[in-house]
């Protein structure tokens, strides 16, 4: 049985909020059956106050179990590295002790969402309350348990990024965990999972015919690819959101919104909108990382003068304005 301890620090809740959109209609029952057991988590046990109290300090004594230690959210580091802008209620001592604390003893540690892993939405902007991962601080290493941690288990943090994360992302992981079939081969140079982390948003993508033809979106409502203008960045973002759907239903560029690439380190800091791409001589900066960038200009140049008037007219209109054309065909 592996024994989940889900510990939340400077986040908006917001990736236990997915996980309570897991694709089941039982949910203790899914990790029940999978063999993890929930020791506590702040929104969905039972236990409160003294009761969590005297359990954190059975697992600091090695009298309770922690297989996976899970954080949600930043570590806060402030005011002057005390760690007092962010007290565990009951206890008078910071998170950030509590984290380094329970870290040593537990034989996994997971951060749950970009926030734990890199400091996320909450280190943005000037930073006041100095947010940061628990092994990252935005893409440097280190952070609050520093980059030469490890725990029990000779692995660094596993970083389940997301802002917030897919539930299949972390069920999946746990299950891993679980099965004792997560080594650090499966993780990526960043400490994520492979099993999402080797996809792109762009795999799926319901927008990939107009993105092969250059068909572009120009405003919020358009079917065309939001790549060149509306910031969409797909074809960076290491996630497999259009091919494992949320809520079995959708994604963000199925929603028409611009992929911003929230698994990755400092997207919460791009330097421009998030709804607009930037431009160097009217080529977009974000092209796909594996592509040389002379052979995407010139990609793009033949694909646009080929374009499909039918893929031309419904780029740039909010519903099918030409539907593909039925011609009598020979199978074989």
């Amino acid at each position: 049985m592996l024994n989940v301890l889900w510990l939340q620090s400077g986040g908006c809740g917001g990736c236990s909020m997915s996980l309570l959109c897991a694709d089941t209609t039982d949910f203790h029952g899914q990790l029940r059956d999978a063999g993890i057991k929930l020791l506590w988590h702040p929104s969905l046990s039972l236990e409160s106050g003294s009761e969590v109290i005297e359990m954190l300090n059975g697992v600091l004594d090695g009298s309770v179990r922690v297989d996976a230690l899970c954080v949600e959210g930043s570590l806060l580091r402030g005011p002057n590295g005390s760690g007092r802008f962010h007290v565990m209620a009951g206890t008078g001592i910071p998170m950030i002790h509590w984290v380094t604390r329970l870290a040593a003893k537990a034989h996994h540690v997971v951060a749950i969402g970009s926030c734990a892993a890199w400091g996320g939405i909450t280190a943005g902007g000037d930073n006041p309350t100095d947010a940061c991962g628990l092994q990252y601080d935005d893409d440097r290493p280190g952070g609050l348990l520093g980059a030469a941690f490890r725990s029990a288990s000779g692995l660094p943090v596993i970083n389940v990024a997301g802002c917030p994360t897919h539930p299949g992302w972390v069920v999946d992981t746990l299950m891993a965990l679980a099965a004792y079939s997560l080594a650090q081969a499966d993780l990526d140079t960043l400490g994520r999972p492979r099993f999402y982390a080797d996809q792109l948003v762009h795999h799926g993508c319901t927008r990939n015919e107009y993105y092969e033809f250059k068909a572009s979106a120009e405003k919020p409502s358009d079917l065309g690819c939001m790549m060149e203008h509306m910031g969409c960045k797909g074809t960076q973002a290491h996630a497999d959101c259009n091919t494992r759907l949320w809520n079995g239903e959708g994604s963000c560029t199925r929603g028409g919104y611009a992929c911003i690439s929230c698994t990755e380190p400092g997207f919460q800091e791009p330097g421009h909108p998030f709804h607009q791409t930037p431009k160097i001589a009217g080529i977009p900066i974000g092209l796909p990382t594996d592509m040389p960038k002379a052979w995407f200009v010139a990609l793009a140049s033949l694909s646009k003068s080929a374009t499909p008037r039918r893929v031309k007219l419904n780029a740039t209109a909010d519903h099918v304005v030409v539907a593909p054309a039925a011609r009598k065909t020979r199978l074989k």
